[in-house]
């Protein structure tokens, strides 16, 4: 310790001063028997003193600083001693006069004896009093001069460790990147801890460069520190990452390594987890006494030294083992005394794990063993367990604060719910599988107010260790934040917060809510709320035209599984199922066929050179194999039937995200070439959990406007700062005045008074440097019918996750205020903004439906703009759109090739204009009574001339990708 002059300060006089420092640099070198040895003696010579208030804290002090060391070297039982006597010699002068020098350092003793303490409870499985230790310790902290932060950051490390240990991995990431982002750089010690658990976290959740990333951080501020023990530590946790990765040799090796470390420097519990995972990797390599003995010695060290929850998780391990073996009563005694043990200590997570294993081994002792008259039992039981927790584990995705970190984890949860999908299969219950699909059909709800809880609160009053992390993501909460106010404004930028999904309400007479059994299972058992108290129908019924429709809704679980259910005049229902194989070689067939998002002119070029969507031939028969891979033949039975006899049906499709792709309107359903657009109307419906909102209130009264009345507004092709015409973001209709069709779009719009803006000339509407985000606030403000955009899209990247990451580009400059970063001199306006608004950017912010209020019909002709359903969450710029008010919005599956591409790539005369003709027709279609009906009618005008000439301005490749999305 040092004073304002950087001279040290003399605490106790020697040997103890330089006792203590020699004993920190032994503990920083993993050396802890020499670091015990000087703490021993330390301690002896004090114990010779003659007792005093000093002499105690003396005491306190040496025994606080040992205690670090034995958790460190996983010597919990002495921990918890030398933590104990610290605590009580610090109670006993805790009255003494001091002055305030002496009382900060008493305070800093007593937070960190607070802080080892939950350690000891958290390592041994006492979460609850390990949580109570913490609060104690935050109730200490305001009295402690803490400058630097340190005891609040080492604090703050605690409670994400404690997450971590519930395996409430969401809110431990959120604590850490929080704690992290506003952790001063003289907190040396904890930033590197802290990089170390988001690393264990990433690990754990399925995120596996970002984990390597930080734990390359770690290392390094580790090695600056001069802290061998803890560079030796991340060994384990290299090890572990490269288990999960699949590099089973390397982290064989790591383990090794480690294990060698941790053996030498007698850091047993340490030891012990790399017994554990070991004891997997013997088990995958088939070595079973390999593994039993490993595992048995892992848990003969957990158990020595107490650390219950990393024991039950040895016992899990074992339970596998023992199954393997085909020692079913040793499995399931492993694996209940496991469970027993999570259950206890509220270890939900781990709850769910065990039950999801018992449901494993039931499915595959039904596969391998003929249960006779009692197989509808034991599909019963191992249903009763799978689903439950399959949920459970899904509703886990709710605590992260990015999408893409929700996607990462649905990936883990999603071969839960592909268990509960298999056995509703073998059960033969079509009931139960319509339930499934249309539960996982329902979606995320967007949240801007609260994030979800627990089912019930076990202590309503205590003050919050964790704070409601939704309060940190848009500010909606009164109170203070444990964290503070900049760690509040570092969660704004992070990314939406979700909601539980509404029940859905399958029955308006029996008031049943899909899976309503195994969803109040999965709250009473997992503590988790599994679905938000509001009820919608399994459909929307409203506005419906007389005519009859079907809703089809597609759901992935290794298969694809679809639900239809008719109304509007015509009734009936129907399940189906997809295998997995077919669709997926369909899937790509037609992916190979699109322009992909990333490929630019070359992958136009490919499209147009040899995709099967540009040759009549190859087209039809992509169209047959999409047909027979996801269209059931019943169902185009049942569309002819109700065609016969009530005229062309209305098909509302909600794809999954793996055909979200797909053009339903050319799926060939017969064995000639009849396609369902021939058939049917067809519309793209939304999640259920996409709530249309209240119209907002417009800044200007007088301009109320009724629905069918009001501007169209008119956004097309803006220039974009930064980019020239023939740029990557430049004109996508051509020099402004060059198209006679799309001057008289915009002659007929300003000679009916509707347009906005309201040029003097049809030919200014175009390439405007106007048209920004606050332009278009103002218009939307005012009261709008329409909203008519051609331009460039940015769609998000898939395997991000993050849907609200897709972009809009008008012509705001860089200095413009919103949530995307600059392109250039340019800030694109992005789906997070039309939804969040300026929520996280200050403490009066608006939400983004308050300030761009959509109209009731929004069309966005641009590059993949509605791709938000190939999201597992779907919040890109399309169902921004509807979340925002709209209630049909028009937008593309896929990249879309401008008039220039078919002129150069195809060779097509210049006078022929494809895009250009799409966007009348979506104009004439959205001033329509019906407008999926007019668009339809273009659609099949388009697919006579393609079928007739198979001349390429006709190719489904652009018209094909236009869909309409409804709620």
């Amino acid at each position: 310790m040092t004073d304002a002059t950087d001279a040290p300060v003399q605490l106790y006089g020697e040997p103890f001063d330089s006792g203590f420092a020699a004993a920190h640099e032994l503990h920083l070198a993993a050396d802890f028997e020499a670091a015990y040895a000087v703490y021993d003696e330390l301690l002896a010579l004090a114990e010779s003193l003659e007792d005093s208030p000093d002499v105690r804290f003396l005491r306190a002090h040496l025994l606080a600083d040992l205690t670090s060391v034995l958790l460190t070297g996983s010597d919990l039982p002495r921990a918890e001693d030398t933590n104990e006597r610290s605590r009580a010699l610090l109670d006993s002068v805790a009255s003494a006069p001091m002055g305030p020098w002496g009382r900060q350092l008493w305070l800093e003793i007593r937070l960190r004896t607070l802080i080892a303490r939950s350690a000891v409870l958290s390592d041994t499985g006492r979460l609850d009093e390990a949580l109570a230790c913490l609060d104690e310790a935050a109730a200490t902290l305001p009295g402690f001069d803490d400058p630097d932060g340190l005891r609040a950051a080492e604090l703050g490390l605690s409670r994400v460790l404690l997450l971590m240990t519930r395996g409430e991995w969401g809110s431990a990431e959120e604590q850490a990147a929080l704690l992290l982002s506003t952790t001063p750089e003289t907190a040396a010690e904890t930033v590197p801890r802290l990089l170390t658990a988001l690393g264990a976290i990433c690990t754990a959740t399925g995120r596996y460069d970002p984990a390597e990333d930080y734990f390359a951080r770690a290392e390094d501020r580790f090695r600056a520190l001069g802290d061998t023990g803890e560079q030796q530590t991340l060994l384990g946790h290299r090890a572990f990452l490269a288990m999960e990765r699949g590099e089973l040799d390397l982290a064989e090796r790591l383990f090794a390594e480690a294990s060698a470390v941790f053996e030498r420097q007698r850091q047993f519990g340490d030891l012990a987890a790399c017994e554990q995972a070991r004891s997997h990797l013997a088990g995958l390599r088939g070595d079973s006494a390999g593994a039993q003995g490993l595992m048995e010695a892992s848990l003969e060290r957990f158990a020595r030294l107490g650390a219950s929850v990393a024991a039950a998780d040895t016992m899990l391990l074992g339970a596998q083992h023992a199954y393997e073996r085909g020692d079913i009563e040793e499995m399931q005694r492993l694996a209940q005394e496991a469970r027993d043990v999570y259950q206890a200590r509220q270890i939900h997570e781990r709850c769910a794990q065990v039950d999801l294993m018992l449901a494993r081994t039931l499915e595959d002792n039904l596969e391998r063993t003929d249960h006779g008259d009692h197989e509808r039992a034991s599909v019963d039981t191992a249903l009763s367990l799978a689903l439950p927790a399959a949920l459970a584990l899904a509703a886990a995705r709710h605590d992260f604060v990015t999408a893409h970190a929700r996607s990462q984890w649905l990936e883990l949860a999603d071969d839960a719910m592909r268990l509960a999908f298999r056995l509703a299969v073998r059960r033969q219950d079509q009931g139960l599988l319509f339930e499934l699909v249309e539960h996982r059909a329902a979606g995320a709800a967007l949240a801007l107010g609260g994030a979800p809880g627990p089912v019930a609160s076990s202590a309503p009053d205590r003050v919050p260790v964790f704070p409601d992390p939704a309060m940190k993501a848009y500010g909606d909460g009164d109170g203070a934040m444990t964290l503070g106010g900049v760690a509040a404004e570092a969660a704004a930028s992070v990314g939406l917060r979700v909601a539980p999904p509404p029940k859905v309400r399958m029955s308006a007479e029996s008031g049943r809510v899909a899976l309503q059994e195994y969803i109040a299972a999965a709250e009473f058992r997992y503590g988790r709320r599994i679905v938000d108290a509001e009820e919608v129908p399994f459909w929307n019924t409203d506005e419906l035209t007389a005519r009859p429709v079907v809703q089809v809704r597609l759901a992935d679980a290794g298969d694809l599984f679809m639900t239809w259910t008719w109304a509007g005049g015509a009734r009936g229902f129907g399940t189906g199922r997809g295998p997995a194989a077919e669709v997926d070689g369909a899937v790509a067939e037609l992916a190979a066929a699109l322009p992909g998002a990333g490929e630019g002119a070359t992958g136009m070029r490919r499209a147009f050179e040899s995709g099967a969507l540009a040759d009549p031939g190859t087209e039809r028969q992509l169209a047959r194999t999409l047909g027979e891979a996801l269209w059931p033949a019943g169902l185009t039975a049942q569309i002819r039937q109700v065609s016969a006899r009530a005229g062309r049906p209305l098909v509302r499709v909600q794809p999954s995200p793996r055909v979200a792709q797909v053009p339903w309107e050319l799926l060939a359903v017969d064995d000639g070439d009849v396609r369902l657009l021939d058939l049917a109307d067809v519309v793209t419906t939304a999640p259920t959990s996409l709530r249309r909102q209240s119209p907002p209130e417009r800044t200007d009264p007088s301009s109320r406007t009724a629905p069918d009345g009001g501007p169209v507004v008119l956004v097309l092709d803006p220039r974009v700062p930064g980019f020239r015409a023939d740029s990557a973001l430049g004109s996508v209709l051509g020099p402004p005045g060059s198209d006679p069709d799309l001057l008289s779009l915009v002659r007929s719009h300003l000679d009916a008074g509707t347009a906005q803006p309201a040029p003097a000339t049809p030919a200014e509407a175009f390439r405007r440097t106007d048209l920004d985000r606050d332009w278009l606030s103002g218009v939307l403000r005012k009261g709008a019918r329409r909203l008519l955009y051609v331009g460039h899209v940015s769609g998000a990247p898939v395997e991000g996750g993050q849907s609200e990451d897709g972009t809009l580009h008008l012509s705001c400059g860089q200095e413009t205020v919103g949530l995307t970063e600059p392109v250039r001199t340019h800030r694109p306006l992005s789906a997070k903004d039309l939804l969040l608004g300026t929520l996280p950017l200050r403490g009066d912010g608006e939400p983004g439906a308050r300030i761009w209020p959509a109209p009731p019909r929004v069309a966005l002709i641009g590059c993949e703009s509605g791709g938000d359903l190939r999201f597992a969450e779907s919040f890109g710029l399309a169902t921004a759109m509807l979340h925002n008010g709209a209630e049909l919005v028009t937008a593309t599956r896929w990249v879309l090739p401008t008039s220039f591409a078919f002129h150069r790539l195809a060779g097509v005369p210049e006078s022929v204009r494809p895009l250009s003709e799409a966007v009348l027709a979506v104009d004439a279609a959205h001033e329509d009574p019906d407008p999926v009906a007019r668009l339809g009618h273009w659609q099949r005008e388009r697919l006579d001339l393609w079928r007739a000439g198979g001349r390429i301005e006709h190719a489904p490749l652009l018209w094909a990708a236009l869909t309409s999305i409804v709620v």
